[in-house]
């Protein structure tokens, strides 16, 4: 039987065979592709179904390190800056503000502070503040008395002296 998804252009087969990306060559879909009727979203609740090739230990981006979490995570969460993704990446140009509104060097460059863009909330309706980006280096640093269950990126960041936040929305890299 096609199943229908609600308020979509295609039932399931038709997804199925509109979906260009397949897992190592065979006809499971890696990610069904719906294209909804003009005016009509998804309602709240609706769920999304879609395989994968493989099964992470977890969703964590900061202790996982393989393409099997990061590639669909990072549709999820956004970072600081990013790159432009309509440039060559190879370049400081291809940089860009994503949760942070720019940056500054000081002088010795031996600081970067970023100014963070407000408005931004949690999935529970927190605001999002430069305190959770000194918590969150902070445990990446090993810093914390929490630890991650793994920390495969820890050593990239021995070079960092420490995060320090200045109000709600600046944060700085020492």
């Amino acid at each position: 039987m096609r199943r229908r998804f609600p308020n979509a252009a295609l039932d399931e087969q038709e997804a199925y065979e509109a979906t260009s990306l397949r897992a190592h060559g065979s006809r499971r879909p890696v990610a069904r592709v719906l294209h909804w009727k003009p005016g009509i979203r998804p309602k709240a609740g609706w769920d999304s179904e879609g395989t994968h090739f493989d099964s992470p230990a977890s969703v964590s981006l900061l202790e996982e390190s393989t393409v099997a979490v990061n590639r669909p995570m990072m549709g999820v969460f956004n970072n600081l800056v990013m790159f432009k993704q309509d440039v060559s990446q190879n370049s400081l140009n291809a940089i860009v503000p994503d949760l942070a509104t720019g940056w500054t060097l000081n002088e010795e460059e031996t600081e970067l502070t970023l100014p963070l863009r407000q408005g931004v909330k949690w999935h529970d309706g927190r605001p999002f503040t430069a305190n959770d980006v000194k918590c969150t280096w902070d445990l990446l640093a090993g810093k914390t008395s929490e630890k991650l269950r793994i920390n495969p990126r820890k050593g990239w960041y021995s070079d960092l002296e420490e995060v320090t936040t200045k109000g709600d929305y600046e944060v700085t890299f020492i």
